[in-house]
């Protein structure tokens, strides 16, 4: 399945669950304020399975959804460690220098600040690579021990081959980034309709994100496939 394909299926799949569905989707609004729930949903998908949405158990989406944010945080405690520590350098920097900062002294401070922002970015996107694959591992095996099998995942993304995956991933986030756009205009048009346009407005924003959720989780399973 091509780039193109993929892209297609996931908003089908997103398409289909939704659309016309209304009582679900409402639901999965309400899932989506109480993030764990959504987050189970999304496990569901990335399980390769649909999920039987209205019978679904809301503690076991709720527990699966938990492990999931759990798995993604982790995953983050690097680059926001490598973030805070650049924070704290410059606060101790500036701290240390009192009344005597200069321009002088603060340039080593401002270039430690954009090293440190750039190392973290560069991390975060690493460790957030490594975190898709982890978290589709996670969903097909219910283990969490199976999200962190840095070697398993590492070698997922090699069969898929490193440029595909990340051209894929670029292509999934300019589709979304497309749809958003596309939303946001209506509802800077809607805007002038007082009080009316604004509140249809909300709603679509609302009603965006369960969309986005299994549409980003379907393709990330069906990106995993391509890879086992």
């Amino acid at each position: 399945m091509n780039i193109g394909d993929t892209i297609r299926d996931s908003f089908e799949f997103a398409q289909n669950a939704l659309f016309g569905k209304w009582v679900r989707w409402i639901m999965l609004v309400i899932a989506s304020i109480i993030f764990p729930v959504m987050y189970g949903y999304t496990v569901r998908v990335m399980k390769g399975i649909e999920p039987q949405y209205e019978e679904e158990s809301f503690f076991g989406l709720f527990i699966s959804g938990l492990k999931l944010m759990v798995i993604n945080i982790i995953y983050m405690i690097i680059p926001a460690i490598v973030f805070i520590s650049t924070i704290g350098y410059a606060i101790i920097g500036i701290v240390s220098a009192g009344e005597n900062i200069s321009m002088e002294s603060l340039l080593p401070m401002i270039g430690g600040i954009i090293g440190g922002v750039i190392l973290t970015v560069i991390l975060a996107f690493i460790f957030s690579l490594l975190n898709i694959i982890g978290s589709v591992r996670f969903a097909r095996t219910d283990s969490i021990s199976e999200a962190f099998a840095i070697g398993e995942i590492i070698a997922t993304i090699g069969k898929i081959g490193w440029l595909k995956y990340l051209v894929s991933l670029i292509a999934l986030f300019i589709v979304i980034a497309i749809i958003v756009v596309v939303i946001t205009v209506i509802e800077v048009i809607l805007a002038f309709i007082p009080i009316l346009g604004w509140i249809i407005g909300w709603i679509l924003s609302i009603f965006l994100g369960p969309f986005l959720s299994l549409m980003v989780s379907r393709y990330y399973s069906l990106l995993y496939d391509s890879g086992v």
